[in-house]
């Protein structure tokens, strides 16, 4: 593992954590939950996909010059 990459990855483990706390902080249905949890990775995933998709275009583009 790099360790270039061990800040970011526990920095995100907590993001995570403080997520799922707050989450079952509402006290809903589990039903209801993994539907929120579904939507927001659904979210976090689409903008994953399209920041990825921007740089693999640009560089593509950077290449053909």
């Amino acid at each position: 593992m790099n360790p270039d990459l061990l800040l970011p990855i526990v920095t995100s483990i907590g993001w995570l954590i403080l997520c799922c706390v707050s989450l079952a902080s509402f006290r809903l249905g589990w039903g209801k939950m993994l539907t929120m949890a579904l939507a927001w990775a659904a979210i976090f995933g689409g903008m994953f996909l399209v920041v990825e998709w921007f740089m693999v275009a640009r560089g593509t583009a950077s290449a053909l010059m």
